[in-house]
């Protein structure tokens, strides 16, 4: 099972105890992946339809629950051979259909249907409580996180802008920096911080997906940290051999060219000693030297025979300067 399907199996368990949050959930569900058909007789119907099948448990619970009506459950079989699901609850009955869609305030003051399907007004996700539970059933719907272990990402496909404009609006009030980018013929309410994530999911109350994301966030900042370091220390030593092997080099061909006898004393003493110890730092170098000489001091040592080599090789006289 995905990491995405095992937040989706515990955010369909998780029941709300409040009547308000349930409602909330079932407004955030129908506003998904709902529709309303009026018949011919202005009968009206609410039917929604989904591929998971936690969505549609949950749903057929919380009308139950919350409104005290039993959804006509129906599965469709789909796909070449039949490995395809889709999961429809329908609440038929006209005054039952009516009581959950005006609940849900997805119908106008005069029982015009929103077009859209979005919430005529906020005053169903005006508590914090509420708002929770509207993102929970809205990403029951439409939401999808990524395998943790690979890269961090969360979202909720909404048909419309509006829809779209009205999740971002509740997320925000929980601080969480979602923002909106258009995939084809829909609106994407993204986050791709591991931290805000970890926050989305707090949210809306799937603790267990929570601590799992924080075990693999903790593991992979760790790893991440041991990278770095090893990288920096192979950058250093990496670093540190090139530069002893150019100045072995500048020596060798001063050597070869000059003569280290023809060089003042404290600098044939260092290039003597560094071709010798070929494999010692800095600091061990000046240790060996007599007196003692700091690390800066061999440094300045080692790039004034660098520089006398490199005017050696260009035929200048002043080359000691």
């Amino acid at each position: 099972m995905s990491f995405s399907s095992e937040v989706k199996e515990e955010l369909s368990r998780q029941l709300s105890s409040a009547r308000h949050c349930q409602i909330a959930e079932v407004t955030a569900i129908i506003s998904m992946c709902g529709r309303v058909s009026i018949s011919t007789r202005d009968k009206v119907h609410v039917k929604i339809t989904t591929e998971n099948i936690s969505v549609a448990r949950k749903y057929f619970t919380l009308l139950k629950k919350t409104f005290n009506i039993n959804g006509e459950v129906s599965v469709k079989i789909h796909g070449l051979h039949g490995q395809n699901s889709s999961y429809s609850v329908t609440v038929k009955e006209h005054g039952d259909a009516l009581r959950v869609l005006m609940a849900a305030r997805l119908v106008k003051q005069d029982l015009d249907i929103a077009e859209n399907m979005s919430l005529v007004d906020n005053m169903i996700v005006q508590k914090s409580c509420c708002r929770r539970a509207f993102i929970r059933g809205a990403f029951l719907v439409a939401g999808s996180i990524s395998d943790p272990e690979k890269f961090y990402h969360f979202e909720i496909v909404c048909a419309t802008m509006p829809k779209a404009v009205q999740l971002q609006e509740m997320l925000l009030t929980f601080e969480l920096d979602a923002k909106i980018v258009q995939r084809k013929t829909h609106y994407v309410v993204y986050i791709k911080e591991g931290a805000q994530i970890v926050d989305a999911l707090n949210v809306m109350e799937a603790h267990v997906a929570l601590m799992n994301l924080e075990n693999i966030r903790i593991v992979r900042d760790v790893r991440n940290t041991v990278n770095r370091k090893v990288n920096c220390e192979t950058a250093n030593i990496n670093k540190t051999v090139n530069a002893a092997v150019k100045q072995i080099e500048d020596i060798e061909y001063l050597q070869e060219h000059l003569g280290l006898d023809k060089l003042p004393d404290n600098l044939a003493d260092m290039a003597e000693l560094r071709l010798e110890q070929r494999e010692s730092t800095l600091k061990e170098l000046g240790m060996m030297l007599t007196p003692a000489v700091g690390k800066s001091g061999v440094n300045h040592r080692l790039r004034k025979l660098s520089q006398i080599a490199e005017k050696l090789r260009q035929n200048k006289e002043d080359y000691y300067d």
